[in-house]
């Protein structure tokens, strides 16, 4: 039996854009992913807007056909064709709370609608029973089950989009950027739902994001991707202290500190130029085209992640601490 919950392994996504009549060209929104994730564990998943986080996420859970890669979970791999096996075992909970429930719908039938489909109750009486309980779990009333979506602030309703996540016991959830969408006092507090969650159920999570002190916050490894790749992977603390990437350290360079006298000493590492595009991505290293130390090496040779310490993983040609 593996270690691992789920293992991604050279992930690619590719999405054919019609650039004329009767020609086409791939997007490469993710191309060669990998990694791991323990149970009960958190791997955090940063990087620029657009650089295929969400792809990521929504690529394991077969709601987009990989191009190729394995999708490995407890041991087994996920294809299209037994992937129906994995859907009460992994879940998902989309970034926005706006758009993610149906205004149609009451709560009840929101966080019911799972236990309807993998028939998780025997009696009516039992449904409802369990619906109370996992709004109980994150933080709302059971009275609210009555009510609709728009009667909810975002807060409230991104907890009844964990409700529904969580409806079906799953052992893996995919966060995508759930706390985006939310004012800073109200992330605070849905984080804090996620990690008692995690103690109290053992679920492991992939939690993307764009704020690195959020996703320091609550994850145990951090994996930093950049136009389809993962630069780097490592343990939190060591991802924040010793940057190794220099792409992750222009993103750490750019964690606002409170202490405006620290703030002052401290070095802004910024980048040049743009992201360059997905449909025609650059040759050798997606980040040479921003990169102050690249090389002739960098322009002819796209690197892998290499490990240069334990646990610490890294796809760069010359890597500076």
């Amino acid at each position: 039996m593996s270690e691992y919950l789920l293992e991604v392994k050279d992930l690619k996504q590719h999405f054919p854009i019609r650039t004329g009549w009767f020609s086409s060209k791939p997007l490469k929104a993710v191309d060669g992913v990998s990694f791991e994730i323990k149970p009960g564990e958190t791997l955090g998943l940063v990087g620029e807007s657009g650089c295929g986080k969400t792809t990521v996420g929504r690529t394991i859970l077969h709601l987009y056909q990989p191009t190729s890669g394995e999708i490995i979970y407890n041991g087994q791999q996920i294809t299209s064709q037994n992937i129906h096996k994995f859907r009460q075992e992994m879940q998902i909970v989309f970034q926005d709370p706006y758009s993610s429930l149906n205004p149609r719908m009451t709560v009840s039938d929101i966080v019911g609608e799972p236990l309807d489909i993998h028939k998780l109750y025997g009696t009516r009486g039992e449904r409802d029973a369990r619906i109370k309980e996992l709004l109980r779990l994150v933080g709302l009333n059971s009275d609210h089950a009555r009510r609709y979506a728009h009667e909810f602030s975002g807060g409230q309703r991104q907890r009844i989009g964990i409700a529904r996540a969580l409806a079906v016991d799953p052992k893996f959830i995919v966060c995508d950027e759930p706390v985006s969408a939310l004012d800073v006092s109200i992330q605070a507090q849905v984080i804090n739902t996620f990690e008692d969650l995690q103690q109290k159920l053992g679920i492991a999570y992939l939690f993307i994001a764009h704020d690195l002190l959020v996703v320091k916050h609550i994850s145990r490894r951090i994996a930093v991707m950049y136009l389809g790749r993962i630069m780097e992977i490592a343990d939190a603390d060591e991802v924040i202290t010793h940057p190794v990437h220099p792409y992750t350290q222009s993103l750490i360079s750019a964690i606002p500190i409170p202490d405006p006298n620290t703030a002052r000493t401290r070095k802004r590492i910024p980048l040049e130029g743009d992201v360059p595009s997905p449909l025609n991505m650059p040759s050798g290293c997606a980040f040479r085209t921003r990169c102050r130390y690249a090389t002739e090496r960098c322009a002819q040779e796209c690197p892998t992640l290499a490990e240069i310490g334990p646990g610490h993983r890294v796809a760069c040609w010359n890597p500076h601490e």
